[in-house]
């Protein structure tokens, strides 16, 4: 059956790489380069050193916070250095330094901006020009790889950050500036102690890969907060990707107070940590990865949340050895099912065929599915539901989905998408190849033996 994608597909703010801190601030547009540096594979920072002329304006010290109001918009703005000097000999008086970009002559500003700076008795004599010894802490990280980095070619703009760990995936073409690209970051960025590429696929059971330490200490264990909850973790074992914290928050938000989830790929906990501290839910969590199942027994501690038991099983046998009790105990409780695996997710479904055969099913049983899958850009939407579809056996009718959302870009070809949708009870009643027809009969659960 068809489906109008516009009402089903939500393409919600996506997650996007951090951006170096040259991208969010105003600073200044002066020609900075250095050409003696193109090329360079391993950090010289003596070499980053440059001479250059600015205008500048002296003032009473008594009258710089008056004079802000004009002056305060052509302000020279870089690295580890102060607009506002003293002058050696003479308290009386600060200097300004100004941006050559913005700032021409006292007689280019409007007149009455002139008009105050007159009124502050300062005049065409107050200006003159500075010579500044540039060094390397002046140069923004966006500075350093411009000047270093094949020109023509698409440079390193963006990183992924872990706690103390800044996390690379480098194109093959910088790969001879890995070194240097570490170093640079490790100096610059506030509180990074190591720097690290990607030097492997994810690995598809564990959902964890190869990496190279570029730069800094081979110290993986960190610590990220997210979503009101701290995460601790060693990130060479596990899988953590800082663009899924919008992610995370969205089916949180998601999840209604006091409901029932089931993590099948549970990760470290960022599903299910925040659902049981923020929501009150009751969770099952669950990760095949033994150092995951560890580091998510931690969290589970750390975050001082009790409602949550923990699994370290293969995803179809938490779905069937898990699921069934509590879906015949509790049956009006709304249950939620995340299975954020996207390169196998989808396949997993088919623990939900015949899940509960040979049970007569209470109708008001509402298990809504949030499974996630990576699918080409150009059938996305498509695709998707077809993929879903072919692993449960079943039609998914529109009014069972609840949403279609765009996740991410993981490349330009290549879409992270979710879909939340109510699972079909036919689909759990359905009997598998296995099992021989039979009379439905309704199964009474013992709880105290069950430990419900």
């Amino acid at each position: 059956m068809g489906v109008d994608c516009r009402f089903l597909f939500s393409r919600l703010a996506k997650s996007t790489p951090i951006g170096f801190p040259f991208l969010r601030s105003v600073w200044t547009k002066m020609d900075l380069s250095l050409p003696n540096v193109r090329g360079m594979t391993e950090l010289d920072r003596a070499k980053f050193t440059k001479q250059v002329s600015v205008p500048s304006v002296e003032i009473l010290s008594k009258n710089v916070g008056k004079s802000m109001s004009v002056f305060k918009k052509y302000l020279l703005k870089m690295e580890k250095l102060k607009p506002v000097t003293e002058i050696q000999g003479n308290d009386e008086k600060r200097k300004l330094l100004l941006d050559p970009i913005l700032f021409e002559t006292l007689d280019k500003l409007r007149e009455d901006d002139q008009q105050k700076l007159c009124e502050l008795d300062i005049t065409k004599n107050s200006f003159s020009s500075t010579c500044l010894q540039l060094e390397y802490q002046n140069y923004r990280i966006d500075d350093v790889f411009k000047a270093v980095l094949p020109e023509g070619k698409e440079g390193c703009t963006s990183y992924s950050r872990i706690g103390h760990i800044i996390h690379l995936n480098l194109r093959d073409h910088l790969l001879p500036y890995k070194n240097l690209i570490g170093q640079v970051l490790v100096d610059k960025l506030i509180g990074v102690k190591t720097v690290v590429n990607k030097s492997s696929s994810i690995d598809s059971t564990y959902r964890n890969f190869q990496m190279e330490v570029l730069a800094g200490e081979a110290d993986f264990v960190t610590d990220v907060k997210e979503n009101m909850c701290t995460f601790k973790f060693d990130f060479s074992q596990v899988y953590w990707n800082s663009r899924l914290c919008t992610e995370h928050e969205r089916i949180i938000k998601l999840l209604p107070q006091k409901s029932v989830l089931f993590d099948v790929f549970a990760g470290v906990g960022p599903f299910s940590v925040p659902a049981a501290k923020i929501r009150k839910c009751q969770v099952f969590a669950n990760d095949l990865n033994p150092s995951s199942y560890r580091w998510l027994k931690e969290n589970v501690r750390l975050n001082k949340v009790e409602n949550i038991e923990t699994f370290n099983l293969d995803g179809r046998q938490f779905i069937r050895e898990q699921m069934p009790p509590f879906l015949l105990a509790r049956p009006t409780e709304p249950i939620h099912v995340t299975m954020n695996l996207p390169a196998l997710a989808v396949e997993f479904l088919d623990a939900f065929i015949g899940l509960l055969s040979g049970v007569e099913l209470d109708p008001r049983l509402d298990i809504t599915v949030h499974v996630y899958s990576f699918c080409e850009e150009s059938s996305a939407f498509s695709e998707m539901r077809t993929k879903v579809e072919s692993a449960l056996k079943h039609s998914i009718e529109d009014e069972q989905i609840v949403e279609l959302v765009d996740v991410r870009d993981v490349s330009p070809k290549k879409h992270m998408l979710r879909l939340s949708f109510r699972i079909p009870l036919n689909v759990l009643t359905k009997a598998t190849e296995e099992e021989t027809s039979s009379e439905p009969k309704r199964l009474k659960l013992d709880l105290e033996t069950q430990g419900r």
